[in-house]
């Protein structure tokens, strides 16, 4: 085995924590900012790249990291080492209301596909990649670009999905149609394209976009009901506009409907 083997706790349900329990000389990687606590005795080292063995080499280590770029993270990832003797453990937390996913690779054959904010830690010698879209409409259309991430190797990773996250398992030649924002990862096997919705009506007026993914088996399709996307957007349309008035949602009568609901703010 060339991930570290680790054990894990997840703790919480909406703003959940996973708990990562590391033998002596073992090590976590995790993407910067999703650290909440660990035990004395474990060394926090800042890495190029992942920290795994296809990034060995000086040359593999610019290229790791440097792949990193093109799906928006930084080029640097953190690794928590535990570096006495015993068990210590580390703990990371989701960074919005939702699910943690633990990802056993040896079960999707080595290889795992996830969009690019999913994922949260790994155990060290998890290569964490781009998968790049070998399909044009796919690549221009599908909300996540040409490029989605992807875990490789044979130890455990941990993904969020925001909200109530779904676990479906398609049968070969089974689909499953899903807002492309919704995509939390999917097993290799899976077949994932981009269709057009359709209709006059539906493209103007149905506000769901105009286009969603098909996902096509056999394999494992992870599905969340809250994307961050969908969040922020929430949070900004209701967000006050200029002059410090906000939209009055909830009331026909704006801001006299903030009165009578007893929202006092002036």
């Amino acid at each position: 085995m060339t991930a570290h083997e680790i054990d894990y706790q997840i703790y919480g349900e909406e703003m959940q924590y996973v708990e990562i329990e590391l033998d002596p000389q073992e090590a976590v990687i995790a993407e910067a900012g999703s650290f909440m606590m660990m035990d004395e005795g474990i060394k926090m080292e800042t890495i190029f790249g992942d920290g795994s063995q296809k990034d060995s080499g000086f040359l593999g280590k610019i290229l790791g990291a440097g792949k990193r770029i093109l799906t928006g993270e930084s080029l640097f990832m953190t690794a928590f080492y535990n570096e006495i003797i015993g068990k210590r453990k580390v703990s990371f937390a989701s960074p919005y209301p939702g699910k943690i996913i633990p990802i056993d690779l040896t079960l999707f054959g080595g290889k795992f596909v996830c969009q690019k904010d999913a994922f949260l830690c790994a155990a060290k010698g998890v290569s964490v990649g781009i998968e790049f879209s070998k399909k044009l409409g796919r690549g221009l259309f599908g909300g996540e670009g040409f490029i989605m991430q992807k875990l490789e190797g044979d130890g455990m990773a941990f993904v969020h999905a925001g909200g109530t996250m779904a676990k479906k398992e398609l049968l070969a030649g089974e689909t499953l149609k899903v807002d492309t924002g919704c995509i939390v990862g999917f097993d290799q096997t899976v077949d994932y394209d981009i269709e057009f919705v359709g209709g006059i009506k539906n493209t103007i007026f149905g506000g769901e976009g105009l286009f969603f993914a098909t996902l096509k088996g056999p394999g494992t399709v992870y599905v969340q009901s809250l994307p961050f996307s969908r969040l922020a957007g929430r949070v900004l349309a209701s967000a006050p506009r200029s002059g410090g008035k906000d939209k009055g949602e909830g009331s026909i009568l704006g801001g006299l409907g903030d009165l009578l609901d007893g929202d006092n703010r002036f």
